[in-house]
């Protein structure tokens, strides 16, 4: 049996929202995913500057592709990953590399988003990286604060330009 790919961008958009067809759709993701990333990994590796994290690339999937998604939002962008870097740093400075203290410090991430409605996925992987490698109070800066500031930037850049897409205060572009 053969399955074949879905011929509309349903799947990229909340209910009720009309958006390009799904080549416009995974071209402008795509656009938006290879220039955010880009820049970040651009800027880390030319100017040996610590900006890469894993969890950036959920991110990416989250906001040039889930572009409607409150987890894709700046305020869960944003708060999401500083909350999250804040827990896993205290979690590696207060009690090191250990199997629990790894796990207390996603747990933290997730409460601390939860109860200030910053909710974003990736930002468990930023609590992981945080206390598995060891990373001091910097590591909230940079690389989890530019870096998020810079995907976000471009995200809000790229979606002001993709017909339909909608920018965090709901206003649809072109």
């Amino acid at each position: 049996m053969v399955i074949l790919p879905r011929t509309d961008s349903s799947a990229l958009q909340a209910p009720g929202v009309q958006r390009g067809s799904l080549a416009a759709e995974t071209l402008w993701s795509a656009i938006g995913s290879f220039a955010g990333i880009g820049i970040v990994a651009f800027l880390a590796l030319q100017y040996r500057l610590p900006l890469l994290v894993a969890s950036f690339g959920a991110t990416a999937v989250l906001v040039y592709a889930a572009v409607d998604s409150p987890l894709a939002q700046p305020r869960n962008v944003i708060g999401g990953h500083l909350i999250s870097a804040v827990a896993g740093v205290l979690n590696y400075q207060l009690l090191g590399t250990t199997w629990w203290s790894i796990a207390l410090g996603v747990s933290m991430a997730i409460a601390a988003m939860v109860l200030t409605r910053t909710l974003h996925p990736p930002g468990g992987a930023t609590a992981i990286v945080a206390v598995w490698s060891g990373q001091g109070y910097t590591y909230i800066f940079a690389p989890v604060g530019v870096g998020a500031v810079i995907l976000l930037l471009v995200a809000l850049l790229v979606n002001h330009f993709a017909p339909g897409r909608h920018d965090p205060a709901g206003r649809q572009s072109n």
